[in-house]
């Protein structure tokens, strides 16, 4: 049985086992203690060991020990390609303990050139395209061998430098990671800009961000693509550490259609083309025809975007596609990552250089330092060598006749032990005069080297030069010009609704249980449509498919909307509500179409009325806003038109078959608010119920009323009109004896 130890207030560190008792010791800890501990512990892992970069080499530990097998498979640039299966096995069974599909993974993105812009891998077989980065071949397939890039981080490793630690900068393929309670985003950069920044600061160490900032314009990504972020912004970025980047798709016109060439870092050409298309089924886009890809291994990036006809303003459709789909798109930065005493932290542009620039000139102090002892070491053996050959007869006496030459060597001739060794080991071949001339020349050059490396080491300056004409030979070698151009633009900004919708003549056609459809054209007949059993037509309102449909319901609240999202007329339409958010027990009293500067009259049967603006009653709130003010047990009346605000008239029909006409400039125009009177009503009357406004409709001098009553109806010409007319809000006169039950009132 184990052991039980008494609660102490400081646990002690115990061994599992006590081999002289034979007991099992415990540790005890409070849970807190032991979750903070163990998650402390798991959260520095991840971030050091997983997620961070290194300032010093720019790559993770993953990347780190891919790139080393592969140097100890003997897979540099020249060699011959090997699978890449055999690489993984290396990596996760030496130096990687994790999965073998994560470290496949991180070794196709460093050899995927729309990836990194300085690729560490060079692969043969699939290994992913723009479109679909992860569409790379199982690690059977594929195989692989060490980049020209990644034998410059190897070239030093077996100079006495540092220990499995490469030799690179961070900034030129940058790295992204998640870690525990932190993530680094790093874009890459373009060596020649970087190398001649760490140059401006190697000569001048109190250069500012801003002086660096005249080297490194900004991100560098392996893209063609714009960087159309201010100068101003991305200065903000390098002198915080974070900050964002935007980049767009460069465009051409060719024959009329607009020719995408090139799309920002990471971004799918089928993704965009995608998105374009759902626009286009949603009838956002009406101003494009067609889509096509036609990249091909001459044209990386060649997307067709054929615009509707030659009229259609390219510009104003292109920054509309930037702000609607990945054609533009933005990047975080955030220059997190780990330092050279171990701990991650956020970096400005000079502190990250220079803190690198630290890491690599003690690279090159040890790396001269080991080549200076080994020159020093072979300085002494060829002391030895040259001393022996001088006397070349009585060293081979003492070797015939000693047992053991050695100390007799070292003593006669004052040699060292390593002096002594490197004697013992000559072969016969190696006595001639020739080897001595050898010798004497290989000292001459090695002192000469030796004397070099001496004042390299013994001077500051003279090292600084070191580092500067390496970095210099290296961006020589691997610099390129810049790929994705650097063009200050406003950022992106959709077009209006009302601009994307295509411009017809639409009727919009409400049921009396608030079922709402659109017909195109205005030639419909709503009435003889099809509606569901119990249901039927309330009214139409006729107007722009670009214009936006506004709602009236119960309670006196307005609603706007678009029409193309409305079903078509063929079918019996949908419930209004399903778009809008009236509330609970709400109907709707009609509907309203037509431009902002339209009129029309709001109503209630208690009568009163007014007109309004249209545009005053948009609103982008689905619940709508409230409008026309509904007395208690009052009924909201359908809107109504107003063709001609200053000639036109109205006509009011009570229930009780008193019809009252007037012109339109009596009522008031109004926003909002409950309105005048239209018809007077006794109060008993309308307060009993007996009698109300049953509707009204708007028309002008030279048209008539058609009053239907029953089967039966009234047409009322110009003349008979006249003698309804009266002034507003009195009384009215009765219809003709039969007529006064009135069903609809039509304007013809």
């Amino acid at each position: 049985m184990p052991r039980k130890r008494s609660r102490s207030s400081t646990p002690r560190q115990s061994s599992l086992l006590d081999p002289l008792t034979s007991t099992v010791e415990v540790e005890r800890l409070p849970l807190a203690t032991f979750a903070e501990r163990a998650y402390l512990y798991y959260s520095m892992y991840v971030i050091l060991d997983r997620a961070l970069p290194f300032i010093g080499d720019g790559l993770k530990p993953v990347q780190r020990r891919i790139v080393y097998a592969m140097s100890e498979l003997g897979l540099h640039a020249a060699a011959k390609h090997k699978k890449s299966a055999r690489t993984v096995g290396d990596v996760i069974g030496k130096f990687h303990p994790h999965g073998d599909s994560a470290c496949y993974e991180a070794m196709v993105l460093m050899s995927q050139p729309f990836s990194y812009r300085y690729p560490l891998v060079d692969g043969q077989g699939n290994w992913g395209s723009p479109d679909d980065p992860k569409s790379f071949a199982a690690m059977r397939y594929t195989e692989a061998r060490l980049g020209r890039y990644a034998q410059t981080l190897l070239s030093e490793l077996d100079q006495g430098t540092v220990e499995w630690m490469p030799n690179f900068n961070v900034l030129l393929n940058g790295a992204s990671g998640i870690a525990v309670g932190m993530a680094t985003d790093i874009p890459p950069h373009n060596v020649r800009e970087v190398v001649a920044a760490c140059v401006r600061l190697l000569e001048s160490p109190r250069t500012s961000v801003r002086e660096l900032c005249e080297h490194i314009k900004g991100p560098d990504f392996p893209t063609d693509a714009e960087i159309i972020t201010p100068a101003d912004e991305i200065r903000e970025i390098y002198t915080t550490g974070n900050g964002s980047i935007r980049q767009r798709a460069t465009w051409e016109k060719e024959n009329g259609n607009i020719i995408v060439t090139a799309l920002p870092h990471q971004v799918s050409g089928a993704k965009v083309l995608e998105q374009l298309a759902g626009q286009m089924q949603a009838k956002k886009l009406p101003m494009v025809v067609d889509l096509r890809d036609e990249s091909d291994h001459e044209n990386p990036t060649r997307l067709v975007i054929e615009p509707r006809s030659n009229r259609v303003d390219a510009e104003a459709l292109m920054n509309h596609l930037f702000a609607t789909s990945d054609l533009e798109r933005s990047y975080r930065v955030n220059l997190n990552m780990i330092g050279l005493n171990g701990r991650p932290d956020v970096y400005n542009l000079r502190d990250l250089l220079g803190e690198w620039l630290k890491f690599r000139i003690e690279t090159v102090r040890r790396r001269l330092q080991f080549r200076l002892d080994r020159v020093t070491r072979r300085l002494h053996i060829l002391g030895g060598l040259l001393i022996a050959f001088q006397n070349i007869d009585e060293v081979i006496r003492i070797i015939r006749k000693q047992d053991d030459p050695k100390p007799v060597l070292m003593k006669r001739f004052k040699l060292s032990e390593v002096q002594t060794e490197a004697v013992l080991e000559l072969k016969l071949r190696q006595l001639a005069k020739l080897e001595e001339i050898k010798i004497n020349g290989e000292q001459k050059e090695l002192t000469v080297e030796r004397d070099m490396l001496e004042a390299i080491l013994k001077s500051n300056v003279r090292l600084k030069r070191k580092v500067r004409d390496e970095l210099i030979a290296d961006a020589d070698e691997f610099g390129d010009p810049r790929r994705s151009p650097i063009k200050a633009r406003v950022a992106a900004k959709a077009m209006d609704t009302s601009e994307l919708i295509p411009t017809e003549s639409v009727t919009v056609v409400l049921s009396k249980k608030g079922w709402v459809r659109v017909a195109k054209g205005h030639d419909v007949d709503p009435p003889t449509l099809s509606y569901k059993s119990g249901d039927g037509y309330l009214q139409a309102a006729k107007g722009k498919s670009n214009q936006l449909l506004v709602a009236l319901d119960s309670n006196g609240r307005t609603y706007a909307m678009p029409t193309h999202n409305l079903p078509s007329a063929r079918s019996q339409g949908e419930p209004l509500s399903s778009h809008l958010s009236p509330p609970a027990g709400a109907g709707f009293a009609g509907v309203m179409l037509g431009d902002e500067d339209a009129l029309h009259v709001l109503g209630t049967d208690f009568g009163y009325a007014f007109i309004a603006r249209l545009g005053e009653l948009y609103t982008k709130n689905k619940k709508g806003k409230a409008t026309l003010r509904v007395p208690s047990g009052a009924r909201v009346l359908t809107p109504r038109p107003v063709s001609d605000s200053k000639t036109g008239y109205i006509a009011v029909v009570t229930t009780a078959g008193y019809l009252l006409s007037y012109p339109l400039a009596e009522l008031p125009l109004m926003a909002k608010g409950k309105g005048v009177k239209m018809i007077n009503i006794p109060r008993k009357q309308l307060k009993g119920g007996e009698e109300r406004v049953f509707t009204y409709v708007t028309y002008v001098p030279d048209q008539n009323l058609i009053i239907h009553a029953g089967k039966r109806f009234l047409r009322l010409k110009s003349a008979d009109i006249e003698h309804y007319i009266s002034d507003r809000g009195l009384r009215g006169r009765k219809l003709p004896r039969g007529f006064q039950q009135v069903r609809e009132i039509e304007v013809v």
